[in-house]
C-alpha cells in the first residue's frame, strides 16, 4: 500500500502573513519607543523631534494608500503659499478638516476673497494661570512654526505695547476723554492733571521668544494699571484674524507645550525678536 506523500503547506500562505510593509513596522516601533522614551525620561527636544518624525511618516503612509488627491494639491501648495498655510493650519493631513477650514474661509471673505488675509477665522483663547504682572510670562501657540514675518509682526507689536506702557499711556487715572459722561466735538482736556496723578509705568520686558509653534515674553508691568492687558488682547485679536492665526494667549505659567529652558538652537526651530 503506497503512504501518501504530506504536502508542504504553500509558501505563498506565509507570504501573505508576513507581507505587513516595512513602513507598517517602522511606525509601531516608533510608537513604542515613544512611549519608552517618555517613561526614560528623555528631554523635551527628544520627545518633541520623534513626535515630528511620526507625524511626517503618518502623512507619508496616508499619501501613499487612501490620501485624496485634491488634499495632496493644497499641501503642496502651502509650501509656497502663506496665506492657503494660515488658512488650513493643524488641519494639513486631515482632508475632512482641510475642507472645512477652506469653505469656512470663502464663508467669511465673501466679495472680499481676493483680499489678502493670513489670519485664522477661530477667535484665540485666552486663559490666565496664576498670572503675576510684576513676574510673569505671557505664552502665545500658534498653528505651526512662524515665519521670520510672523515673528516680526508679533514682536513689532509686543515692543510698540511696551513703549506705550513705558511712557505711562496705561494709568487709569488720567482718562479725561473715555469717562466723559457726553463726547462732544469740543470737550475739555485739563493739562494739569496728568502731572498730578500717580505716575504709571512698565518697569522690564524681555526678548519675545520662540520654539517650534509657542512664543512667550516676560514682563514686569510695574506701576501700569490691568486694562494695559485689555489693550494688548484687542491688538492681538486683530493681529490674529488678519495676519497671523494665534490659537490661544496664556497669561502666567512657566512652562508651556515642549519648551524647554536655554534651547536657542535655530536648528531646533528657536527664534527671538529683539526688543
Amino acid at each position: 500500500m503506497k503512504k501518501k506523500k504530506k504536502r508542504l503547506p504553500n509558501s505563498s500562505v506565509f507570504v501573505c502573513v508576513s507581507s505587513k510593509s516595512n513602513y507598517d513596522n517602522e511606525i509601531d516601533k516608533s510608537f513604542e519607543s515613544e512611549s519608552s522614551i517618555k517613561g526614560s525620561g528623555t528631554t523635551a527636544r527628544g520627545r518633541r523631534l520623534l513626535r515630528i518624525r511620526q507625524d511626517k511618516q503618518q502623512r507619508e503612509y496616508e499619501r501613499l494608500h487612501n490620501y485624496p488627491q485634491w488634499a495632496k494639491i493644497l499641501e503642496n501648495a502651502c509650501k509656497e503659499d502663506t496665506e492657503l498655510r494660515a488658512v488650513l493650519g493643524d488641519s494639513i493631513g486631515n482632508p475632512q478638516l482641510m475642507k472645512e477650514r477652506v469653505e469656512e474661509r470663502i464663508r467669511k471673505k465673501g466679495k472680499d476673497f481676493r483680499r489678502s488675509k493670513t489670519g485664522s477665522v477661530v477667535a484665540s483663547k485666552v486663559t490666565f494661570r496664576d498670572f503675576n504682572p510684576l513676574d510673569s510670562y505671557i505664552w502665545f501657540e500658534f498653528y505651526g512654526s512662524p515665519s521670520d514675518r510672523d515673528v516680526y509682526l508679533i514682536g513689532s507689536v509686543i515692543q510698540a505695547w511696551y513703549v506705550m506702557g513705558r511712557l505711562g499711556a496705561f494709568n487709569s487715572s488720567n482718562l479725561q476723554i473715555s469717562s466723559s459722561s457726553s463726547m462732544d466735538y469740543d470737550p475739555l482736556y485739563d493739562s494739569d492733571k496728568p502731572f498730578k496723578v500717580m505716575p504709571s509705568s512698565f518697569h522690564d520686558i524681555s526678548d519675545v521668544e520662540f520654539q517650534d509653534n509657542w512664543g512667550r515674553v516676560w514682563v514686569d508691568l510695574g506701576t501700569a494699571d490691568y486694562f494695559a492687558i485689555d489693550v494688548l488682547l484687542n491688538c492681538l485679536t486683530g493681529l490674529s484674524s488678519e495676519y497671523l492665526g494665534i490659537q490661544q494667549i496664556v497669561f502666567g505659567g512657566r512652562c508651556m507645550g515642549d519648551w524647554e529652558e536655554g534651547m536657542t538652537n535655530p536648528e531646533y526651530g528657536y527664534k527671538y525678536f529683539k526688543i
